[in-house]
């Protein structure tokens, strides 16, 4: 029954994932329209072909992971979504459309170490899901192997 929970729970979490990028789709499309905040600059709409992209590919996967979760396979689907994400992050550091002159702190170095820890991380976490789906192979080889 505990397996059943499970699943059920991680069903519920694939839907909350899906819902939040539906959301967060529509907030960065409007977002300068809107003008929420004032420090982001026209260049923003630079970035969004890539936002988009990342956020609708996280939509597919996880579409994909509440009809089969297998490990092997959301450990794949979160590798491609880990490369999408790194590569708005360097996108995001190039553009870098943020601007603080008003502000009595400059926040574009806090703003790029954020940027640098993210790309840290996540380089980790591809270097781990690279790990982990080296183990699915190998397992899913020495399977198919018959003993002597």
């Amino acid at each position: 029954m505990a397996g059943t929970t499970g699943v059920t729970t991680r069903r519920i979490g694939y839907s909350v994932a899906i819902a939040a990028n539906g959301v967060m789709l529509v907030i960065v499309n409007n977002i300068l329209a809107w003008g929420w905040l004032s420090w982001l600059t026209d260049d923003f709409e630079l970035l969004l072909p890539i936002i988009n992209l990342s956020l609708v590919a996280s939509i597919v996967a996880n579409l994909f992971y509440l009809a089969y979760d297998a490990d092997w396979f959301k450990t794949l689907g979160d590798t491609v979504l880990l490369v999408i994400s790194v590569g708005v992050a360097i996108r995001t550091w190039q553009v870098f459309p943020f601007d603080f002159t008003g502000w009595s702190f400059d926040w574009a170095p806090v703003i790029r170490a954020i940027l640098a820890l993210a790309l840290f991380g996540m380089t980790i976490a591809l270097i781990v899901n690279i790990v982990k789906l080296i183990g699915y192979v190998v397992k899913a080889a020495s399977q198919e192997q018959p003993t002597h």
